[in-house]
């Protein structure tokens, strides 16, 4: 159980709140420095309690730091995100407070790439496992009904958003003898995209069969993917979003998905999340929905709560190695 309010205020040592889990290890090595304060973000009482003397927060997810949070936590320094979005985290409120903002955002781009392509696998080359035997006609219609229409050296990869992630999901489709167009608002060095060929926006949603989607957070991406940009796309699609649920328009998709059944969605991210039940694409069955889990290694996570040392780096007055940028 965590100390009460007012012994906080008495430590001598800075008090740090995690409000989400934080892998054990990251969590001694800040616990050996700091006074540590696990407190969920969802015990309001007893959060905002703990907020009135706490120099730091570390987040994940879901505990949203805005100004209602900032203006309970008078005495913060810094907030950590443990992970690679700021969606949750207003940067200019931070940074007009004088709270700096850090972040790991290069700790899941391996976990995440990876799933991208087990995705396009699922989508592309279906699988059965048996569990016992089958008579031989049983056997013959399993087969067919398995035929895989498409292989991927036949298919065009298309990348929206050439980040970290995109890069690797570029280096791994082109391993796979696909071929790898891509988009991006900026320049990109040619020698970081593994022989990707840069497109339009346009060309890219009218070429790719399979297309990803791996921009960032700022307010313009927000239903990037909307009915027009899915009416450019080919009626086979295969559409990935693991960036955030905001840059897809659900109702756009799920129209698409019902029309064009040779589609398929396969998405990670919501908004919001959990999905709602009222939610317009479930039950539509080319549609698969996963609980945002494209980041959900212990290799991932363990990175992702070594955010703890950048929160130290700011309370013990020295720059952070990965300051949070504002993107717009």
């Amino acid at each position: 159980m965590s100390p009460p309010a007012r012994q906080i205020h008495m430590n001598s040592k800075p008090v740090v709140i995690q409000s989400e889990d934080l892998n054990a290890e990251p969590a001694a090595w800040l616990a050996e420095r700091c006074e540590l304060v696990a407190c969920p973000f969802e015990h309001t009482e007893r959060f905002e309690a703990a907020l009135r003397g706490a120099q730091a927060l570390v987040i994940r997810t879901y505990t949203r730091v805005d100004r209602a949070l900032l203006d309970k936590a008078p005495a913060l320094k810094v907030v950590g995100r443990a992970g690679v979005g700021l969606d949750n985290v207003d940067l200019h409120e931070c940074a007009r407070r004088g709270v700096a903002v850090v972040y790991t955002p290069d700790a899941n781009t391996i976990a995440v790439s990876e799933y991208v392509m087990a995705l396009t696998f699922d989508a592309l080359r279906p699988r059965v496992f048996l569990d016992s035997a089958l008579t031989n006609d049983r056997w013959k219609a399993v087969r067919r009904e398995l035929n895989a229409p498409r292989q991927l050296c036949e298919l065009t990869m298309g990348i929206y958003g050439m980040g970290r992630i995109g890069r690797r999901v570029a280096r791994a489709a082109a391993g796979l003898s696909m071929a790898v167009i891509y988009h991006d608002i900026r320049e990109i060095e040619p020698d970081a995209c593994s022989g990707a060929e840069p497109v339009g926006r346009e060309e890219l949603l009218r070429r790719a069969d399979v297309l990803t989607i791996h921009v960032d957070g700022r307010s313009s991406n927000r239903r990037l993917i909307d009915g027009h940009a899915m009416s450019m796309t080919r009626p086979s699609v295969i559409l990935i979003n693991t960036s955030r649920g905001m840059v897809v328009d659900p109702r756009a998709v799920a129209e698409f998905m019902r029309i064009n059944r040779g589609a398929c969605a396969m998405l990670d991210v919501h908004d919001p999340e959990p999905i709602e039940p009222a939610s317009c694409l479930l039950g539509i069955p080319n549609v698969h929905l996963s609980p945002h889990i494209a980041a959900s290694t212990a290799t991932a996570h363990e990175n992702m709560g070594w955010v703890v040392r950048d929160v130290w780096r700011v309370l013990s007055g020295e720059k952070p190695m990965c300051p949070a940028e504002i993107l717009d």
